[in-house]
């Protein structure tokens, strides 16, 4: 990934979609009930496998949509009592750059999050963190639905509790995130200009080297 070079994010939008109350109110009383993809089960059991390998008891992280796998590795060195899991469902990221050494306390995950956060909640499975940093923006105004937030699986966020971060260099989708996880948690959630001298991605290093702005928001869900 070249640095320096990333295009600032256009959209018609220029504050919060306006439809997003609605649309996140009516996910929430109407569970997402698509079937389950047997790879995603398989996919969840290798994953806990690996912690169980490690320590059973090891509080859950889970890095979601951790694509080449750079923040996995950062967030086990930050917390090395937990275990964490890098889940991104594109073979070509996971594998891009290999090898890429995991601590042991870290494993990387190919895996649907539509599946894999909906699996971790019918496991019962609670996570004691949950970063979803620099997701896709989609940042056209039809495209509310295809943001995590406006996603009909957003709401079993709630279910897997934890601390919840999430960053982007579009300060509208940090600012819908907030509106949407103050919904979810019933606590105020701010949308944060956010700085650092140790990007945590690919991306955020890359945003940086462009002279974007980053964005972030967070909350614990319990």
């Amino acid at each position: 990934m070249m640095e320096g070079n990333s295009r600032f994010i256009a959209s018609a939008q220029d504050g919060p979609h306006r439809d997003l109350d609605e649309l996140l109110r009516r996910h929430l009383a109407h569970p997402f009930r698509k079937p389950i993809l047997d790879y995603n089960r398989d996919a969840l059991a290798a994953a806990l496998a690996a912690r169980d390998a490690w320590n059973p008891a090891a509080p859950l992280i889970l890095d979601a949509g951790c694509g080449v796998g750079w923040s996995t590795q950062r967030i086990a060195a930050l917390f090395p009592d937990h275990f964490v899991f890098g889940v991104d469902q594109s073979v070509d990221r996971l594998s891009r750059g290999k090898p890429l050494p995991m601590p042991e306390n870290a494993v990387l995950i190919r895996a649907d999050l539509v599946d894999f956060w909906r699996l971790l909640a019918e496991s019962g499975i609670k996570l004691a963190r949950h970063y979803n940093l620099y997701p896709n923006p989609w940042p056209k105004i039809g495209h509310l639905a295809r943001r995590w937030h406006g996603h009909a699986v957003f709401p079993v966020w709630r279910e897997l509790g934890g601390e919840v971060e999430c960053r982007s260099n579009w300060r509208i989708y940090i600012e819908e995130m907030a509106l949407a996880l103050s919904l979810l948690s019933g606590l105020p959630v701010a949308a944060e200009p956010y700085a650092t001298d140790d990007p945590m991605t690919p991306f955020e290093k890359k945003y940086l080297a462009s002279g974007h702005a980053l964005w972030r928001c967070r909350v614990n869900l319990g």
